[in-house]
């Protein structure tokens, strides 16, 4: 007797599922949620305390770099400001001269219109009582027309002047307008920067905040280490140069020559230390006052304003840049820093504070802070740049 059931359908059953199709429907479907579960963590993922540290760090430097790049166009804003007022008063001179010109023109050609003058003829001879008086009209005539030759040079001299002081006032004026657009460009992005890095820091909760600053107490130390082992490193080189120089003194206190090379290279010295002694009071008098960017003093500093206070109260001006403060000296090993020179960092020479010795210096760090004496490794060895000697 034959079955009227029908027959199962050929295919292997997982859990109660048939496959293929069906199967391989779920098991994708499993899939992509296990991935969804797996990609959830990483995208609530926060970045390291390390990280957020380096980023707020890099937004500041950014901003300092910026600052400089601000402090650069304001001084040629400033210089080109100079520059056109001086051409508007002196195309402002110029047209008074062109105006007094030109009324001594019309003066000549009022009398001439007048009195008919023009050159003397017979009509001049009758006119005249005496042979003398005709000679003297003549020699006025001769005298008036020369005048009016040296009144017509000078005017066309004075016009021809003025019209080219015209074009240089026009010209600085659109220059002008340029520094003036980039000032508002590096102001712009100095202000992001900071707001950036200010967000940045909002987000972090109070522990967080704390690690920070533990990280931040722990690199400080690490900084006074590294300082103290500079410290140690430049008495015992001082010491060695004193030792030497007194051995040369006492080995050729006989030889002229030798006197005078010790004669020449004191007084340099002592020229430099009076003017650093000089620097540095400065620069202590400004601790605790604010960092503010763009700003030279007296109560607020950016790191490149400081310094240039700084030297300036000892007699010497420096470039107001730090781009420009690094070239303007000589270039000294660390090892032989001495108190007032300006040590720099960072690859694009964005920051500079005045050593003071024994691994320190001052400085205005950044936005938020203050004028402080602080370790020139602060932010690491390979942080520093370079350092000068100014003068």
């Amino acid at each position: 007797m034959a079955s009227h059931r029908k027959s199962r359908p050929t295919g292997t059953r997982v859990a109660g599922i048939r496959t293929p199709a069906l199967a391989t429907a779920a098991l994708t479907s499993v899939a992509l949620l296990s991935q969804s579960a797996n990609a959830a963590p990483a995208a609530d993922d926060k970045p390291s305390l390390e990280e957020v540290e380096k980023k707020v760090d890099d937004l500041y430097r950014q901003a300092e770099s910026a600052t400089d790049k601000y402090n650069a166009a304001k001084e040629k804003t400033a210089k080109q400001r100079k520059r056109v007022d001086t051409l508007l008063d002196d195309v402002a001179e110029r047209t008074q001269k062109l105006n007094e010109a030109r009324e001594e023109l019309g003066s000549f050609a009022s009398a001439q219109y007048r009195t008919g003058a023009a050159a003397p003829d017979t009509a001049t001879f009758l006119l005249a009582d005496t042979p003398q008086d005709y000679f003297d009209q003549t020699q006025l005539m001769d005298r008036m027309t020369g005048r009016q030759k040296v009144a017509v040079d000078d005017y066309v001299t004075q016009q021809s002047e003025t019209m080219k002081k015209r074009q240089e006032a026009t010209e600085s004026l659109e220059t002008l307008t340029d520094s003036q657009a980039g000032l508002r460009t590096a102001k712009a992005t100095v202000q992001r920067k900071l707001a950036d890095a200010r967000e940045l820091m909002s987000k972090l909760t109070a522990e967080e905040k704390a690690r920070l600053a533990a990280i931040e107490k722990e690199k400080r130390a690490e900084a006074a280490r590294k300082a103290d082992e500079l410290a140690r490193q430049q008495a015992a080189q001082q010491k060695a140069q004193e030792e030497a120089a007194r051995q040369q003194d006492s080995g050729s206190s006989s030889s002229g020559s030798g006197s005078g090379s010790s004669s020449s290279t004191a007084p340099a010295d002592s020229s430099y230390a009076t003017k650093a002694d000089k620097a540095l009071a400065f620069a202590r008098a400004q601790i605790g006052k604010p960092y503010v960017w763009g700003a030279v003093g007296p109560g607020s500093y950016d790191c490149s304003g400081l310094t240039g206070a700084a030297w300036k109260a000892a007699g010497v001006t420096l470039p107001r840049t730090t781009y420009d403060q690094v070239n303007a000296g000589t270039t000294v090993p660390l090892s032989q820093a001495r108190p007032g020179d300006l040590v720099f960092f960072y690859d694009d020479v964005t920051h500079v504070g005045i050593y003071i010795g024994n691994g320190m210096m001052i400085h205005a760090p950044k936005p938020g802070t203050y004028v402080r004496e602080e370790s020139i490794y602060y932010d690491g060895e390979s942080a520093i740049h370079s350092v000068v000697r100014p003068a």
